[in-house]
């Protein structure tokens, strides 16, 4: 995979849409010292390279009503293309699964889930993670406080 050069002013501009991704290219400017015409011109660059995917709002999920979290670890029965692709399928179909990692040793995957209750999660297993196509096992943990949270990766100018 090729990585785009990005210069001094491309992380700086990283640095601060990370945290303020509502700025005008003109309040931008302000906080990375340029112009906005500039600043316009590198995040327009930034998004046609693909640095920048899109720009989204957080919302609290707890007030939201789903206060709780879920990471559950998915081991497969086989592990062919079809049954990986199948399982993934499933996967992208319900909005209750944030993530999904593919990951390497005793489980296959790693999904990050919310619901509103302890009681829904056990509903959302029965009635869907468990019928998940391929499904030898699943082992899940309840998160009891978030300790860091954050989509700001570590960008240094």
């Amino acid at each position: 995979m090729q990585h785009p050069e990005l210069s001094r002013t491309d992380l700086r501009i990283l640095e601060v849409l990370q945290e303020h991704g509502n700025l005008s290219a003109a309040e931008l400017a302000e906080r990375v010292g340029g112009t906005a015409s500039t600043c316009w011109r590198r995040v327009t660059r930034l998004e046609g390279l693909g640095v920048i995917r899109k720009r989204v709002a957080l919302v609290d999920r707890e007030k939201l009503g789903l206060s709780v979290m879920v990471f559950s670890h998915v081991k497969l029965a086989g592990h062919g293309r079809d049954a990986l692709l199948r399982f993934e399928q499933a996967v992208r179909a319900h909005p209750e699964i944030l993530e999904c990692y593919t990951l390497m040793g005793e489980t296959d995957f790693l999904l990050r889930i919310v619901c509103p209750d302890i009681k829904s999660y056990e509903a959302f297993f029965l009635d869907h993670l468990s019928r998940f196509p391929g499904v030898q096992s699943v082992n899940s943990s309840i998160a009891l406080a978030v300790i860091k949270e954050t989509t700001a990766l570590p960008v240094r100018p």
